[in-house]
């Protein structure tokens, strides 16, 4: 695979053969970040665990300390008094049966959905349009609740979910380009804790493979997990 100039000249400010603490790590992306828009800092986590396996399936959510930088638009599919309460929480567009029907008609122009239990029985008429873009609601991920004033709160405060590919990686956005070394050092070590929490009974050997980290543009950073997880 051919790399762009920016790439091939940020790939030898790196010593691939090195990996580095976190501290050293979150200034080096910023540096190699050299795209003229605010690009998104990536982190990557490669676990040992089959998501073959039900019992094995790592997916959870947490809240970033800074966010991601990224404003996040909240839909929320409710009716009655929580409709009032999602509103006065921030929710960017709430509603029921019209706005079903809206979002079936192919209007997507949010980041996160949330739906209350009493109309999730209509809310799975979406389920082939939201489910392969990720924002299928669910109560795994508390975005299927009836505290949805809280839930809206947490989607704009930086809440995020992730869970394991087939691959066994955990892939997630913790800042921007923009944020400063110590405030990507806090949501890194954030995600961290909550994946080093969430590991399986029944996974073995080794949990955390490896853990990289990257901007949009520029290639990944080994870190140093035994240090990271030591911090956390």
């Amino acid at each position: 695979m051919k790399h762009s100039k920016r790439y091939s000249e940020a790939l030898q400010q790196l010593d691939r053969r090195n990996s580095y603490p976190l501290t050293e790590a979150v200034v080096k992306v910023k540096e190699l970040a050299t795209a003229r828009f605010d690009e998104s800092i990536e982190l990557s986590v490669r676990l040992g665990v089959d998501p073959r396996k039900a019992d094995q399936m790592v997916r959870g959510t947490v809240i970033l300390p800074h966010g991601t930088g990224k404003k996040v638009r909240v839909c929320v599919l409710t009716k009655g008094a929580k409709e009032k309460e999602a509103q006065e929480a921030g929710a960017d567009v709430v509603g029921s049966d019209e706005l079903i029907t809206r979002i079936q008609g192919g209007w997507l122009e949010f980041d996160v959905v949330i739906a209350t239990p009493d109309i999730m029985s209509q809310v799975g008429k979406l389920g082939k349009i939201l489910g392969t873009r990720g924002l299928m609601p669910n109560p795994k991920s508390g975005t299927v609740t009836f505290e949805v004033g809280q839930a809206v709160r947490d989607a704009k405060a930086g809440k995020i979910a992730f869970r394991v590919d087939k691959y066994g990686i955990v892939n997630a956005a913790v800042g921007k380009k923009s944020f400063e070394p110590g405030q990507l050092k806090e949501n890194v070590q954030a995600f961290m804790e909550m994946i080093n929490r969430l590991k399986p009974t029944s996974a073995k050997g080794v949990y955390i493979k490896s853990v990289t980290l990257s901007s949009t543009m520029s290639p990944g950073i080994r870190l140093d997990k035994s240090q990271i997880m030591d911090a956390v």
